[in-house]
């Protein structure tokens, strides 16, 4: 829980009671964010996912989507045919996480050429 100290400024508990670090951290991974917009477009495939967030490798695509399935984000669905078929989905929760996520998003898209100038000013004086 974030707690305000005696100056009135905030404290951030390093336990699992935060939300910031707990819930937000979780999504605030380098993939995360894009599976979940990727996912924006309807239930995929492993395969199809991966090829559609470049750079990804197998081993952290099964990892993101297994952290976000346990977080309640993605639901994952076998069906029993030969061969087995898997599919991932937004659960409920998943698109409504998406909803505030679109705001950053579109905030980031906005500014990004602002924030390449100022860390290039940035890196200029170092």
């Amino acid at each position: 829980m974030v707690v305000k100290s005696k100056s009135e400024k905030r404290v951030f508990n390093n336990n699992d009671e935060c939300p910031i670090r707990n819930v937000v951290a979780q999504i605030g991974d380098k993939w995360s964010v894009l599976i979940l917009f990727a996912l924006v477009d309807g239930a995929d495939r492993f395969n199809s996912l991966k090829s559609r967030v470049e750079g990804i490798s197998q081993r952290m695509l099964t990892q993101t989507l297994r952290d976000l399935e346990r977080e309640g984000y993605v639901n994952r669905t076998v069906y029993p045919e030969v061969p087995v078929r898997v599919e991932y989905a937004l659960t409920k929760m998943g698109r409504g996480l998406v909803k505030p996520l679109y705001q950053l998003v579109s905030w980031a898209d906005k500014h990004h050429d602002d924030i390449k100038r100022c860390r290039k000013a940035y890196d200029d004086r170092s």
